[in-house]
């Protein structure tokens, strides 16, 4: 039993499920007996995690552009779910680049539309809206940013993220706090890493595609570091959140920050070498640094995650070894056609980490 059993025999929609997060949270929604529902545009990446572990068949699906209200607004009519877990977003930073325009209505207008539809609701549901950490003004500096600090963001990726966490805001305070039937809240993460990413310019994708060909990855920002976690660290934050949502536990309309032990901040060099280690090739071989910087990237971006620690009792629970060798297994048995069942292997991915938390004695795992 994990989560007090809360999503057992529960409708759970979840936009953007066919994103590389969005499929790691169907399958474990799946193992905890919840009915899933997702509401996607379309299968982001080729190869897609989505289509690799055939969810398609696993969970009911529905097409459709987020920003199209009128749409989202009839499915959720028509499914009307117990949980809604918003992850559908525009989430690549270089994307942001070519297509500004897509990114801010995709991130802003798209979460707009889920807000409205909540306002629809009559029934009882428990709504998480996921941002990012990139929804923090950031300026660089070495302490986690906390739940109270400056929305913002320079770039177009992060403001758009920082207009979403406004447009969530106003929605809340002039309408949902008033719901009676509406149990609310906000949770950010980044740098979330995990088999079954595809998308484009991570630097684990670019690792993964260069070694399963026995080829030498580039990396632009060597020195940059990130605060890395496994992809199941947040989604067990966002399922602890509508846990205590649900259960009336958490106070509603609070935002929670989902982040790593702080030992898990390392460079994007010492990422490519700990990966080519558990590959099992020669680690002087596997990257190289190139020039090539396309777009500006912060340096420094971390959270302060004792919010969630204080008041859901959450911590991440991976080591950074433990997280790199997940992923490793995980693409391994892709790129390496051992016969592995991709589907089954996730599910033991998720056990595992169960596993890990349980000795933790997280109250999650209860």
């Amino acid at each position: 039993m994990a989560f007090n059993n809360v999503y057992k025999n529960k409708k759970v929609l979840i936009t953007g499920n066919t994103g590389f997060k969005g499929s790691w949270l169907s399958t474990w929604l799946t193992m905890l007996g919840a009915e899933v529902f997702g509401y996607s545009l379309s299968v982001p990446t080729e190869p897609a995690m989505y289509e690799v572990l055939e969810l398609g068949s696993k969970i009911k699906n529905e097409f459709g552009d987020i920003r199209d209200k009128e749409k989202f607004n009839e499915y959720v009519q028509t499914v009307k779910p117990d949980f809604i877990f918003h992850l559908a977003a525009q989430a690549i930073v270089s994307t942001s680049y070519k297509e500004p325009f897509d990114t801010i209505t995709t991130n802003v207008v798209g979460t707009a539309s889920v807000l409205e539809a909540i306002r629809n609701i009559t029934w009882d549901c428990t709504c998480v809206l996921i941002t990012s950490d990139k929804a923090y003004n950031n300026v660089e500096w070495i302490w986690g940013y906390r739940e109270t600090d400056e929305m913002g963001g320079k770039d177009v990726y992060s403001g758009s993220k920082g207009a979403a966490e406004l447009t969530i805001r106003c929605y809340w305070n002039s309408f949902i706090k008033d719901m009676k039937n509406i149990k609310f809240g906000v949770a950010r993460a980044g740098n979330v890493i995990g088999g079954g990413d595809w998308a484009k310019d991570r630097i684990i994708v670019d690792c993964v595609k260069a070694f399963s060909k026995g080829e030498t990855v580039e990396i632009r920002s060597p020195n940059a570091t990130r605060p890395w976690q496994h992809v199941l660290e947040p989604l067990s934050g966002y399922l602890t959140l509508g846990q205590n949502l649900y259960e009336g536990k958490s106070s509603n309309g609070e935002a929670y920050n989902f982040g790593p032990r702080a030992e898990q901040t390392k460079t994007v060099f010492e990422l490519t070498q700990d990966l080519a280690e558990n590959w099992g090739i020669d680690k002087s071989k596997a990257s190289k640094i190139t020039g090539n910087i396309p777009f500006e990237e912060a340096k420094l971006l971390k959270l302060n995650c004792d919010k969630a620690l204080a008041y859901l009792h959450w911590h991440s629970t991976l080591h950074y070894e433990q997280c790199v060798k997940v992923i490793a297994e995980w693409y391994k048995a892709y790129y390496e056609k051992s016969g592995e069942d991709m589907y089954a292997l996730t599910k033991k991915q998720i056990e595992f980490y169960m596993n890990e938390a349980a000795d933790q004695k997280l109250e999650w795992t209860k």
